[in-house]
């Protein structure tokens, strides 16, 4: 799984249903959030699509008949990718695929694909790593490439296996390789924070893309990614700044929070959690511009 940035920007059409419980204002706010995810992920978003209903579509999440007006845009306007704002079962993903010529991809794929993008240290890509094949796992369709390749040949096929179970358990072997690989790092870092005991600690905290790196450079004068796009940092940094001869801290810049964020892919955060849990103090990063900056805070 790896829809990352590319030479060619692909195109993209975003897809929200309304209802009873998110009515269309919050979708049409929740679209604008995910075409800059889209556009962090690499797609030019030409179309924006909300349909009314009473309740999600079991079967293609999308009503019957708005799903065969989905997979005529997709002809007509040369799509790429579809990407829906909810989190797709396994079934309206296979359903979806059989009707619509192009990628399926929902609101935790394209942030997966930000976080694979994104992942510097060698914990943030095992993270990730995990988090995708965890996300995967229930969602084996006509998109997933045979896995022996990748991974070695992990999981040898036992007389009458299909290729889907095959691919199955070596996705869960992998999944429990890399939980060993993450206990490791995290007896590390355990260890790398006991020297940091002497100095109060300070994490900022925020919505993504408020200005959390911007405000860590300007007091530590280091050299920390500022992007104009969502998710530009996903690693944790600690600088050490001088407020004053007498006084020093341990800021923290850690990766941005947004809404809707599913719940499965807090673990991806792991380091930014602990990074907050352990600090003796939190500073709460906002960018009073946006227009919804108190939705964001709250």
């Amino acid at each position: 799984m790896a829809w990352t940035e590319t030479t060619r920007r692909e195109r993209a059409i975003l897809i929200g249903v309304a209802t009873r419980e998110s009515p269309r204002g919050k979708v049409e706010d929740y679209l604008q959030e995910l075409a800059l995810l889209a556009d962090s992920a690499g797609a030019d978003v030409v179309l924006k699509v909300i349909q009314e209903r009473q309740n999600i579509d079991a079967a293609f999440y999308i009503g019957s008949g708005k799903a065969d007006e989905l997979a005529f845009l997709v002809e007509e306007k040369r799509i790429d990718l579809v990407v829906f704002d909810d989190d797709l079962s396994a079934v309206q993903v296979r359903n979806l695929e059989k009707l619509v010529k192009c990628k399926i991809v929902d609101r935790s794929g394209i942030i997966l694909d930000i976080f694979a993008s994104r992942a510097r240290t060698s914990e943030a890509k095992t993270q990730v790593e995990l988090a995708q094949l965890q996300y995967m796992l229930p969602r084996l369709t006509r998109q997933w490439t045979h896995l022996s390749k990748q991974f070695g040949g992990i999981g040898t096929k036992g007389p009458g296996e299909t290729q889907i179970e095959t691919d199955r358990r070596a996705i869960r072997h992998k999944i429990s390789h890399l939980n060993t690989k993450l206990k490791r790092i995290a007896k590390e870092r355990a260890e790398q924070r006991k020297g940091r005991e002497n100095f109060p600690r300070v994490a900022l905290v925020g919505y993504t893309n408020a200005g959390k790196s911007t405000l860590l450079n300007w007091l530590s004068k280091a050299d920390v990614l500022v992007e104009d796009r969502l998710f530009a940092t996903l690693d944790s940094t600690v600088r050490l700044v001088s407020l004053s001869p007498a006084h020093k801290i341990l800021l923290s810049d850690t990766v941005g929070f947004i809404r809707k964020l599913p719940h499965h892919l807090v673990a991806s955060f792991k380091s930014t959690l602990e990074e907050v849990a352990e600090a003796d103090i939190l500073l709460h990063v906002v960018d009073v511009s946006h227009p919804l900056f108190e939705e964001q805070i709250s």
